[in-house]
């Protein structure tokens, strides 16, 4: 067969062959897969047989294998690796694929079959696993509306089509303005940057096609100017700049997009039945309603604003001593903070850098894996879907787990942020499969990469995502690795961060790029009496967010998200020299699909978890206890979505937490 995205894959691992695949390769190979699923799902449906867990819910399972192969290479590069003809391409699939999801859950004939399954349960003899995907299955049909009838079924089918269309649109809008931004830095500019900063804007300028050092908007690049540049006039414009993403106006302009999405959602709602889309969306997560949401933010709140604001008084301080008069703005925080940072602590971030070179921090990654799990990790010579690509094939005891992934550095091309996803989930039926997971960054690209401090948690946090997939143990894929509720997929990643902490992890792995030395120990204790360090500025901007987002989905949809968004900040009493992490216009989390629409809390609900998670091994016999590790991968690792999150925690720490630890963690408690 020509078209290598529809052969069978006679690869190491059965990886995508990625230096035979082309962009014309992925129109025709997704209609033929989506034909073929189209089929599938249609034979299941149609058949004759009573229904049964095996040719139904099994069966469903199992479909749509083709589209899968096809989707998973296809949304890999359209993310990390985007170009017109991608983009173009994005906003084909988008609408087609709403409209063959719509028509999976909009059958009749098939939902009916679900449907008697499921009111026959208690005579199945299933499982535990079984039973829980039968009713994830159910579920999932239901909320769809498959129980719609007529108009109802009809208008949901639109309003899916066409959140799909706009959900693509604000991403590549986004991208669009990430891409089309750079500040040209003359000679002027670059004094007293520090040599890692200077590095990576000569390296951006060569990523440009420019002679000469800029500053794009990757957050890899403006956090630090905004840190360490003196020029307060190129701060403000960077920051200005960096937080007017998706809202330049124009064909990329965000605003209008976010607003039909909210509209078009709380319709969905209301024609499932639901007062909101925020009660429809947290049904089904631990959090369960609106109001043990907000309880918990508002518990992290009034600590965090409290801090923020004695913070703000002493760099305003600082600001006035340097001949600055009036308020301190967004984009002096920064620059004031790593100077009384640096006071405080005798910490200079560029001391560390050299400390925390990329490769370092991926063999650190590792090492506690291997220390904890019994991970091993070989370097893979394989084609990928980029130069910067790496690849590992994954082992434990000699035996073949997984194939990882890592794509670090930040391109043009390259939606920002970082995240985890697999090519291929963990299953064992209908067939054995191993996981092919990828991790995706957007760090400073450097001879070599030198990280910041946040930048290794980021690599940490994303690396404990992918646990979740290289350690599941279950038997379908659909409930496989991170297949879980939206704000218990966070654990694994933020309790992983916790071991860049731990002092003979950085003893070890936190060595000169040049010498080799290890981290000389009275920097070691600097940088870790200094981890939490500004966590009122950080922990009011992220709640700041999730706020905005519970408030855009819990009521009525606003005409206007702006101005409910500045109602929502002036209602919480949001300290004026803070911004938001995610302003509107470009908060992908929210707007560039379904999945952290309210539920962009899920990280401080997961936190509550996390720091508890690692309290754990405090407890016992320290950060390496093995009987502690053990139980984290039996009971949450490798179960995936395999049973209810907080039957999967309780077994692991014997009760659920309250938010104590993670006040405590931030430095908040009282």
């Amino acid at each position: 067969m020509s078209n290598p995205l529809l052969a069978e894959w006679d690869t190491p691992f059965a990886i995508a062959p990625f230096d035979r695949i082309e962009d014309a390769h992925f129109a025709p190979a997704f209609d033929a897969a989506l034909d073929e699923a189209g089929q599938e799902v249609a034979a299941i449906a149609g058949n004759p047989e009573k229904p049964s867990f095996a040719n139904t819910i099994e069966a469903l399972e199992a479909s749509g294998e083709a589209l899968d192969k096809v989707l998973s290479v296809f949304f890999s590069v359209a993310g990390a690796d985007s170009n017109a003809r991608r983009q173009e391409l994005q906003r084909e699939f988008g609408p087609k694929l709403a409209a063959f999801s719509s028509d999976v859950t909009g059958n009749k004939q098939l939902f009916a079959r679900v449907r008697a399954l499921w009111e026959a349960r208690d005579t199945l003899d299933l499982s535990e696993e079984e039973a829980r995907l039968l009713m994830l299955t159910h579920r999932r049909f239901v909320r769809a509306g498959a129980a719609l009838e007529g108009a109802e079924d009809a208008r949901m089918r639109e309003i899916m089509s066409r959140l799909a269309e706009l959900g693509t649109r604000f991403t590549q809008n986004l991208l669009a303005d990430e891409a089309g931004w750079v500040m040209d830095l003359d000679d002027q500019a670059l004094e007293n940057l520090p040599d890692f900063l200077v590095s990576a804007a000569w390296d951006a300028g060569r990523e440009q096609g420019r002679d000469r050092p800029v500053i794009t908007l990757s957050r890899s690049l403006v956090v630090p100017f905004l840190q360490f540049s003196p020029r307060r006039d190129l701060r403000e414009k960077a920051f200005r700049a960096w937080t007017a993403r998706g809202a330049m106006g124009g064909e990329t302009d965000n605003r209008a997009i976010a607003a039909e999405i909210l509209r078009l959602r709380q319709e969905r709602a209301q024609i499932l039945g639901y007062d909101s889309f925020a009660a429809y969306k947290l049904e089904t997560e631990m959090a369960k309603t609106p109001e043990r949401v907000k309880e918990l933010l508002w518990q992290v709140w009034e600590p965090a604003r409290a801090q923020a604001e004695r913070d703000a008084a002493l760099l305003t301080e600082m600001m006035q001593a340097d001949g600055i008069n009036g308020e301190l703005q967004p984009w002096d925080w920064r620059y004031y903070a790593e100077k009384r940072r640096q006071a405080d602590h005798d910490l200079d971030e560029a001391a560390l850098k050299p400390y925390l070179s990329l490769d370092n921090m991926i063999d650190a990654a590792f090492g506690v894996a291997h220390r904890l799990f019994g991970l091993e990790f070989e370097r893979l010579d394989i084609p990928l879907y980029h130069p910067d690509c790496r690849a590992w094939e994954v082992t434990r005891n000699g035996k073949h787990i997984a194939v990882f992934i890592g794509d670090y550095f930040a391109r043009a091309s390259k939606r920002s942020g970082a995240w985890c996803s697999a090519m291929r989930g963990q299953a064992k039926r209908p067939k054995v499969q191993g996981p092919v997971v990828v991790n995706v960054c957007n760090f400073a690209k450097g001879a070599p990469a030198l990280l910041s401090y946040d930048e290794a948690r980021t690599l940490f946090h994303e690396f404990g995502h992918a646990l979740h997939h290289l350690l599941s143990d279950v038997n379908y894929e659909s409930i496989s690795g991170t297949s879980v509720a939206r704000d218990f997929v966070e654990l694994p990643s933020q309790l992983y961060e916790h071991w860049l902490e731990v002092p003979e992890v950085l003893e070890k792995y936190a060595r000169h790029y040049r010498t080799g030395e290890s981290m000389p120990p009275e920097l070691l204790d600097k940088m870790l009496a200094a981890a939490n360090f500004d966590q009122g500025f950080q922990t009011v901007e992220y709640v700041a967010s999730a706020m905005v987002d519970l408030a855009f989905h819990e009521g009525d949809a606003p005409d206007d998200p702006m101005a409910k968004q500045l109602e929502t900040l002036k209602k919480m009493g949001m300290p004026k020299a803070i911004a938001m992490r995610h302003a509107t216009p470009h908060f992908a989390h929210v707007f560039a699909g379904d999945g952290y629409s309210s539920g962009y809390y899920s990280y401080m609900w997961s936190e509550v978890m996390d720091a508890d998670a690692f309290a754990a091994f405090e407890e016992g016999a320290g950060p390496f206890d093995a009987e502690q590790a053990k139980s984290l991968e039996t009971n949450i690792l490798s179960r995936g979505g395999s049973a209810d999150p907080e039957a999967l925690y309780t077994a692991f720490r014997g009760r659920m937490p309250g938010v104590e630890a993670l006040l405590k963690g931030r430095g908040l408690a009282a």
